[in-house]
């Protein structure tokens, strides 16, 4: 838990420190209503600079409106999380450029604090360990009242040696937090479940959507991508593109474009809604809210960085992080001093005990 906490105060502000320690080029500053470039020819723009390649995804970035980013494979089928990220601007259609996040400072904290490098495995060893954290918290809450009946609430001893000082700081920011610890040890835990999650919804209501269709290959002729987020929007107008999945990939059949829409509040941003387009005759197919377990996952991901409500909630989420960093801190520190004594006395009772020599 002291790793998660160390390495997910930078992922709090990970758009932030990937602007500082990283140049990008940026897109184009155009006066508000400036039409958007076509996709497809974004698309091009792309895939110029990787001609070996085909595109799976396009991104429409939250934090950065004015670009777009390309997500290509060498193969349709090809494993998406090696895949390559090509950004374009979304007015111009012009290639900005295609960085290698795989190295970055933010990457590395982000792999440690997912999976710590060991996949599906270790996002379910660490969704363990953020069950039992939750279990130490709510043990906490149950031991505070009785271990705190004689002192008032919030009580430093200053005048008492340091174990003494470490338990009171120990106790006040832990009691302090617990609402927070348990939201972010929870939403921590459903996080960890997000491939499990993905692949049931792939199974369940995706393939109920696209089961009349099964079997079929991938068209040889696609309909324009933008044709395809065209007629999602107009068949979901109160919501706008936030991801597209090219026939093939992960996240769709065959022979759909899944152009996945999302609101425009600080919630409902969060929320997709699938819209499935036939690549082949451009026409909507079927659209469904996603289900509770999928937008359960979808809110608690925000949740769990704090990153729905700008910089201000960013900064609580590290303050109240740092605290809990504390909190583990000085709980290893006094489970160490605990069991000093416990470790010398088991040696006395281990050691042969002396006896006087007797002289003949």
């Amino acid at each position: 838990m002291l790793m998660l906490c160390i390495t997910g105060l930078p992922l709090i502000f990970h758009h932030e420190i990937d602007h500082l320690l990283h140049e990008e080029v940026e897109p184009s500053v155009v006066p508000p209503g400036t039409p958007k470039a076509n996709l497809d020819q974004a698309v091009a723009n792309a895939m110029a600079k990787f001609p070996n390649q085909v595109p799976h995804f396009l991104i429409f970035d939250r934090d950065e409106p004015n670009a777009l980013m390309v997500s290509v494979g060498p193969t349709i089928k090809a494993n998406p999380t090696d895949n390559r990220i090509a950004r374009v601007d979304v007015h111009s259609g012009a290639f900005l450029d295609s960085p290698d996040v795989t190295g970055r400072f933010t990457y590395i904290m982000l792999k440690l604090h997912t999976d710590m490098f060991a996949g599906l495995p270790g996002k379910l060893f660490l969704g363990l360990m953020g069950i039992l954290f939750c279990v130490a918290v709510i043990s906490g809450i149950v031991v505070y009242a009785p271990s705190m009946r004689k002192l008032r609430f919030g009580a430093y001893r200053g005048d008492r040696p340091r174990v003494v000082r470490r338990l009171d700081v120990h106790n006040l920011a832990g009691i302090l937090l617990v609402m927070w610890t348990l939201v972010v040890g929870f939403t921590g835990v459903i996080n960890t479940w997000a491939d499990l999650v993905l692949k049931y919804w792939q199974y369940d209501q995706l393939a109920e959507m696209t089961a009349q269709y099964k079997g079929r290959e991938i068209p040889a002729r696609l309909t324009p991508v933008q044709e395809a987020v065209k007629v999602a929007q107009q068949a979901i107008p109160h919501m706008q593109p936030a991801f597209v999945s090219y026939p093939g990939t992960l996240f769709t059949s065959n022979t759909h474009y899944a152009v996945f829409m999302r609101g425009d509040t600080p919630v409902t941003s969060r929320l997709l809604k699938p819209a499935l387009i036939d690549a082949e005759t451009g026409q909507l197919t079927d659209s469904r809210d996603m289900p509770w377990y999928v937008s359960t996952l979808f809110l608690s991901q925000p949740l769990h960085f704090g990153d729905y409500g700008g910089m201000p909630l960013k900064i609580i989420w590290a303050i109240l992080d740092v605290i809990t960093i504390v909190v583990l801190w000085t709980g290893l520190y006094l489970w160490l001093r605990r069991r000093k004594p416990a470790a010398g006395a088991a040696r006395a009772a281990a050691s042969p005990q002396q006896r006087p020599v007797m002289s003949s």
